[in-house]
């Protein structure tokens, strides 16, 4: 069976990493509550550049655009489908609006501008 993954890139300032946790566990919740498969939130811990034969990999900093003072993180969420994420997701972002209609935006232990986004079709699974 074929699965559909949305993969996140976040840049989450060292000292907000407990909030951005509570943040990521109220967004796990909902994901899993309206039939999400699987939920990761996953901060950098060993991002160094490796060496594959005589080619070296990029930084995960680097790439994220992450500061000393900032953590990176990859997170992601499993679906059945690209369909069955669009169900989800409807019903995710329904949820969400209606309980942060007051929530002050300056108060995001993240900046939502700069995290990278995007839909996988998975290809390979083991």
């Amino acid at each position: 069976m074929s699965k559909y993954v949305d993969g996140f890139l976040l840049v989450v300032p060292k000292d907000k990493a407990e909030e951005y946790r509570k943040m990521a566990e109220m967004g796990r919740d909902s994901w899993m509550k309206h039939g999400a498969l699987e939920y990761f939130e996953c901060r950098g811990n060993d991002l160094k550049p490796q060496e594959m034969g005589e080619e070296k990999t990029r930084h995960f900093a680097d790439v994220a655009g992450a500061s000393g003072e900032e953590d990176v993180w990859f997170s992601f969420i499993v679906f059945k489908s690209k369909e069955h994420r669009d169900e989800v997701n409807s019903k995710v972002m329904a949820e969400m609006s209606e309980s942060m209609k007051d929530f002050d935006e300056a108060k995001m232990p993240v900046d939502m501008k700069r995290m990278a986004y995007g839909g996988f079709q998975v290809e390979v699974e083991g």
